[in-house]
């Protein structure tokens, strides 16, 4: 198991392949993403890699955190997260991972915060149907109908799908193909789509649930 890497959403395009067919892919670039720290079994308890990326104001440093990235000897990083490695996966503090990390054709599993909604009703939410457009129905064509049964159980069951608020969830997206990278101006392009608005932070692994080319 080794560890992944922390991107940015630039946004989509599409390539085509060899066959003259459009693929459409997300864009997403590597900025200064290095190894700030590491976690061993004997120290912590388990084995793992933290990486940062992009690069924050010293101002808008907290003084803990200032003297975290102190230590590993590397500029302040706009955002922070562990990866579970395997021992014979840690990699050195300060090291600068590429989007040579990825190859083309291999399948990754994406993680980002999906874009917002707000309150959405049932029907954009949860792709229901609505009600009748006649038929003595008025006004609520776009409602959800029922909840539940009668007397028994006399109450509405936790987790039905009713309206409420809508994206703004973590999301992981698996096995999208790696289309191709570009080391030199650190871009990883991935086939289809991936959560998140423009500019967003974006985690890309490995997938887990194929096995690695």
């Amino acid at each position: 198991m080794r560890s992944g890497v922390i991107a940015q959403k630039v946004g989509m395009t599409r390539v085509y392949n060899d066959a003259g067919e459009h693929v459409p892919v997300t864009v997403l670039r590597l900025e200064n993403c290095q190894v700030v720290a590491q976690r061993t079994v004997d120290k912590n308890g388990y084995t793992a890699v933290q990486l940062g990326a992009g690069t924050a104001k010293v101002k808008n440093t907290t003084k803990a955190l200032r003297g975290h990235f102190a230590v590993a000897e590397v500029e302040p990083k706009a955002k922070l997260v562990e990866f579970r490695v395997s021992e014979d996966n840690l990699i050195d503090v300060g090291t600068e991972l590429t989007a040579g990390h990825f190859t083309a054709g291999q399948l990754v599993d994406v993680t980002g915060t999906s874009i917002g909604k707000g309150f959405a009703g049932a029907m954009k939410r949860h792709n229901f149907g609505g009600l009748r457009a006649t038929h003595g129905v008025s006004v609520s064509h776009r409602s959800h109908g029922s909840t539940g049964n009668n007397q028994d159980p006399g109450k509405v069951w936790k987790g039905k799908r009713m309206a409420g608020h809508m994206g703004q969830t973590r999301i992981t997206t698996q096995n999208l193909e790696v289309v191709s990278t570009d080391e030199n101006r650190g871009l990883i392009l991935v086939k289809g789509a991936v959560p998140g608005s423009k500019g967003a932070w974006i985690v890309v692994r490995d997938a887990v649930k194929s096995a690695a080319k």
